[in-house]
Protein backbone atom coordinates (compact mmCIF):
# COMPACT_ATOMS: atom_id res chain seq x y z
CA UNK A 1 0.00 0.00 0.00
CA UNK A 2 1.64 3.31 -1.19
CA UNK A 3 0.13 6.64 -0.99
CA UNK A 4 -0.30 10.16 0.69
CA UNK A 5 -0.39 9.27 4.45
CA UNK A 6 2.01 7.36 6.88
CA UNK A 7 1.64 4.07 8.36
CA UNK A 8 4.14 3.28 11.50
CA UNK A 9 6.19 0.22 10.41
CA UNK A 10 4.82 -1.62 13.62
CA UNK A 11 1.19 -1.62 12.27
CA UNK A 12 -1.02 -3.85 9.72
CA UNK A 13 -2.68 -2.78 6.90
CA UNK A 14 -4.66 -5.26 5.23
CA UNK A 15 -5.36 -5.53 1.57
CA UNK A 16 -8.23 -3.65 0.69
CA UNK A 17 -7.86 -1.13 3.19
CA UNK A 18 -8.53 2.43 1.41
CA UNK A 19 -6.52 5.08 3.36
CA UNK A 20 -7.17 9.11 2.48
CA UNK A 21 -4.54 11.31 2.28
CA UNK A 22 -2.34 13.10 4.83
CA UNK A 23 -3.69 10.08 7.96
CA UNK A 24 -1.33 8.84 10.14
CA UNK A 25 -1.79 5.49 11.72
CA UNK A 26 0.61 4.88 14.99
CA UNK A 27 2.06 2.38 16.25
CA UNK A 28 0.78 -1.34 16.72
CA UNK A 29 -2.55 -0.50 15.24
CA UNK A 30 -4.67 -2.94 12.63
CA UNK A 31 -7.34 -1.72 10.16
CA UNK A 32 -8.91 -5.20 8.81
CA UNK A 33 -9.64 -5.27 5.08
CA UNK A 34 -12.58 -3.60 3.39
CA UNK A 35 -11.98 -0.63 5.93
CA UNK A 36 -12.51 3.02 4.72
CA UNK A 37 -10.58 5.95 6.51
CA UNK A 38 -10.76 9.31 5.03
CA UNK A 39 -8.40 11.93 4.97
CA UNK A 40 -6.49 13.91 7.64
CA UNK A 41 -7.01 11.19 10.05
CA UNK A 42 -4.89 10.17 13.38
CA UNK A 43 -5.16 7.16 14.68
CA UNK A 44 -3.22 6.31 17.68
CA UNK A 45 -1.35 3.70 19.17
CA UNK A 46 -3.08 0.07 19.59
CA UNK A 47 -6.15 0.94 17.71
CA UNK A 48 -8.57 -2.29 16.03
CA UNK A 49 -10.33 -0.80 13.04
CA UNK A 50 -12.80 -3.14 11.01
CA UNK A 51 -13.27 -5.17 9.19
CA UNK A 52 -15.55 -3.17 6.81
CA UNK A 53 -15.82 -0.11 8.92
CA UNK A 54 -16.49 3.50 7.01
CA UNK A 55 -14.29 6.23 9.05
CA UNK A 56 -14.93 9.89 7.85
CA UNK A 57 -12.39 12.91 7.18
CA UNK A 58 -10.63 14.53 10.05
CA UNK A 59 -12.02 11.96 12.54
CA UNK A 60 -9.03 11.54 15.59
CA UNK A 61 -8.86 7.75 17.20
CA UNK A 62 -7.11 7.52 20.37
CA UNK A 63 -4.99 5.24 22.21
CA UNK A 64 -6.50 1.90 22.73
CA UNK A 65 -9.84 2.28 20.68
CA UNK A 66 -11.60 -0.59 19.21
CA UNK A 67 -14.39 0.32 16.20
CA UNK A 68 -16.00 -3.11 15.16
CA UNK A 69 -18.20 -3.83 11.89
CA UNK A 70 -21.15 -2.08 11.70
CA UNK A 71 -19.79 0.95 12.99
CA UNK A 72 -19.43 4.82 10.92
CA UNK A 73 -18.29 7.78 11.89
CA UNK A 74 -18.89 10.44 9.52
CA UNK A 75 -16.17 13.60 9.39
CA UNK A 76 -14.57 15.37 12.29
CA UNK A 77 -15.52 12.75 15.03
CA UNK A 78 -13.32 12.58 17.83
CA UNK A 79 -12.70 8.92 19.81
CA UNK A 80 -11.05 8.97 23.00
CA UNK A 81 -8.74 6.77 24.71
CA UNK A 82 -9.86 3.45 24.78
CA UNK A 83 -13.56 3.92 24.00
CA UNK A 84 -15.20 0.88 22.37
CA UNK A 85 -18.13 0.30 20.18
CA UNK A 86 -19.61 -2.47 20.60
CA UNK A 87 -21.98 -4.89 17.29
CA UNK A 88 -23.64 -7.71 18.65
CA UNK A 89 -26.34 -6.88 20.98
CA UNK A 90 -26.06 -10.48 22.97
CA UNK A 91 -22.80 -11.92 22.37
CA UNK A 92 -22.08 -15.88 23.11
CA UNK A 93 -18.61 -17.13 22.78
CA UNK A 94 -19.98 -20.46 21.46
CA UNK A 95 -22.42 -19.26 18.91
CA UNK A 96 -21.80 -16.96 15.88
CA UNK A 97 -24.07 -13.64 16.05
CA UNK A 98 -22.14 -12.02 13.57
CA UNK A 99 -24.63 -11.95 11.13
CA UNK A 100 -26.63 -10.14 13.66
CA UNK A 101 -24.50 -7.09 14.08
CA UNK A 102 -26.47 -3.79 14.35
CA UNK A 103 -25.36 -0.70 12.45
CA UNK A 104 -23.64 2.37 14.86
CA UNK A 105 -23.56 5.63 13.54
CA UNK A 106 -21.77 8.90 14.77
CA UNK A 107 -22.16 11.85 12.96
CA UNK A 108 -20.23 14.44 12.47
CA UNK A 109 -18.53 16.50 15.09
CA UNK A 110 -19.29 13.97 17.67
CA UNK A 111 -16.81 13.33 20.64
CA UNK A 112 -16.65 9.90 22.53
CA UNK A 113 -15.03 10.61 26.06
CA UNK A 114 -11.96 8.33 27.07
CA UNK A 115 -13.44 4.60 28.35
CA UNK A 116 -17.18 4.90 27.15
CA UNK A 117 -18.54 2.86 25.52
CA UNK A 118 -21.02 2.79 22.39
CA UNK A 119 -23.90 -0.51 22.66
CA UNK A 120 -24.68 -1.13 18.84
CA UNK A 121 -27.51 -0.30 17.11
CA UNK A 122 -27.61 3.70 18.13
CA UNK A 123 -27.13 6.67 16.65
CA UNK A 124 -25.29 9.79 18.30
CA UNK A 125 -26.22 12.87 16.56
CA UNK A 126 -23.61 15.73 15.41
CA UNK A 127 -21.96 17.74 17.62
CA UNK A 128 -23.01 15.76 20.48
CA UNK A 129 -20.76 15.18 23.76
CA UNK A 130 -20.61 12.05 25.33
CA UNK A 131 -18.79 11.69 28.71
CA UNK A 132 -15.54 10.08 30.18
CA UNK A 133 -17.10 6.41 31.53
CA UNK A 134 -20.88 6.78 29.81
CA UNK A 135 -22.57 4.11 28.29
CA UNK A 136 -24.59 4.78 25.49
CA UNK A 137 -27.99 2.65 24.93
CA UNK A 138 -29.64 4.78 23.07
CA UNK A 139 -29.69 7.26 20.20
CA UNK A 140 -28.31 10.69 21.24
CA UNK A 141 -29.61 13.99 19.43
CA UNK A 142 -27.37 16.88 17.57
CA UNK A 143 -25.56 18.92 20.52
CA UNK A 144 -26.51 16.65 23.40
CA UNK A 145 -23.95 16.58 26.55
CA UNK A 146 -24.53 13.20 27.73
CA UNK A 147 -23.27 11.12 30.13
CA UNK A 148 -23.71 8.30 33.03
CA UNK A 149 -24.38 5.15 32.62
CA UNK A 150 -26.46 4.94 30.98
CA UNK A 151 -25.43 7.87 29.62
CA UNK A 152 -28.54 10.57 29.32
CA UNK A 153 -28.91 13.86 27.73
CA UNK A 154 -27.36 16.95 30.88
CA UNK A 155 -27.08 19.53 28.66
CA UNK A 156 -26.53 20.60 25.54
CA UNK A 157 -23.52 22.04 23.37
CA UNK A 158 -21.80 24.11 21.00
CA UNK A 159 -20.52 22.51 17.50
CA UNK A 160 -17.03 24.48 19.40
CA UNK A 161 -17.59 21.76 22.34
CA UNK A 162 -18.42 24.39 24.94
CA UNK A 163 -21.67 23.86 27.09
CA UNK A 164 -24.35 26.10 26.16
CA UNK A 165 -26.39 28.37 28.51
CA UNK A 166 -30.43 28.52 29.51
CA UNK A 167 -30.50 30.61 26.46
CA UNK A 168 -28.99 28.27 24.04
CA UNK A 169 -25.86 30.80 23.70
CA UNK A 170 -22.40 29.61 23.87
CA UNK A 171 -20.31 32.07 25.69
CA UNK A 172 -17.20 31.14 23.88
CA UNK A 173 -18.30 31.92 20.45
CA UNK A 174 -21.32 33.25 20.63
CA UNK A 175 -23.42 31.00 18.58
CA UNK A 176 -26.98 31.38 19.01
CA UNK A 177 -28.98 28.08 18.89
CA UNK A 178 -32.94 26.71 18.73
CA UNK A 179 -34.64 23.61 19.29
CA UNK A 180 -35.14 21.23 16.24
CA UNK A 181 -36.75 17.87 16.04
CA UNK A 182 -33.64 16.25 16.60
CA UNK A 183 -31.76 18.20 19.14
CA UNK A 184 -30.73 21.54 18.21
CA UNK A 185 -29.39 23.77 15.44
CA UNK A 186 -27.52 26.67 14.79
CA UNK A 187 -29.60 30.17 14.67
CA UNK A 188 -28.40 31.97 11.14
Amino acid sequence: MSGDFFIHPSSFVDEGVTVGTGTKIWHFSHILAGSVIGAECNIGQNVVIGPDVTIGRGCKIQNNVSIYKGVTLEDEVFCGPSMVFTNVFNPRAAISRMAEAKPTLVRRGASLGANCTIVCGVTIGRFAFIGAGSVVTKDLPDHALAYGNPARIRDWVCACGARLDAGLICAACAVAYEREDYGLKAVT
